[in-house]
């Protein structure tokens, strides 16, 4: 049986051929909507979000000017900027939130689901990997840290002339797949998957 994420109702697992959808009966929230070739899909938009996000940390984020003067910075230069004194705890977490525990999701999401997407059986040890991805995704803040930047930008921008840098828009294409990521993936199918190829 599964509980719906909504409001805890019980089902029994239906079977779900691949385009259908399962709905739970109490609130309408979508439990399984398997789709075609959603494993070769999120493989391949993990691996560009990997990329990605590697442009995203080392790549100049912005530069700001004003009276003459200017300065660029990325977000690898943000995190070492709180890297001295009381502060360094600072620079441990946002080290963590904005780029190891994404790239920790994007990694493991290739590993459990690449050997699947090709035909073969789970890679070792998959369930325990993917249950690791879904546990640190409410803490992977990659789209948290570009909503609070596009805000700090919009009181900045009264103050001094921001540009824009191909970082700012590496993490704006990597919310963006991330996005469409999570929107393929169905967990429960996965976890069908993931026991229906485990060797027995």
């Amino acid at each position: 049986m599964i509980a719906c994420p909504k409001c805890d109702a019980l089902h029994y697992l239906p079977h779900v051929e691949i385009g259908e959808k399962a709905q739970c009966v109490r609130c309408g929230t979508v439990l399984m909507a398997p789709k075609e070739g959603a494993m070769t899909q999120i493989v391949m938009l993990s691996a560009t979000a990997l990329v990605l996000m590697i442009a995203a940390v080392f790549f100049p984020f912005l530069e700001l000017s004003t009276h003459g003067l200017g300065n660029k910075t990325s977000v690898f230069d943000a995190i070492l900027a709180f890297s001295h004194g009381l502060m360094l705890p600072l620079s441990f977490a946002v080290a963590a939130l904005i780029v190891v525990l994404p790239m920790t999701r994007f990694i493991a999401q290739i590993y459990v689901f690449a050997p699947m997407a090709l035909g073969w059986a789970p890679a070792p040890q998959a369930g325990k990997v993917f249950r690791l991805a879904e546990r640190i995704r409410p803490w992977a803040m990659a789209e948290v840290f570009i909503i609070g930047v596009a805000v700090a930008l919009v009181k900045v921008a009264g103050l001094a002339q921001v540009t824009l840098g191909p970082a700012f828009w590496a993490f704006v294409g990597l919310v963006i797949i991330t996005i469409l990521k999570d929107s393929f993936m169905c967990r429960v199918t996965v976890w069908q998957t993931l026991n229906a190829r485990s060797p027995s």
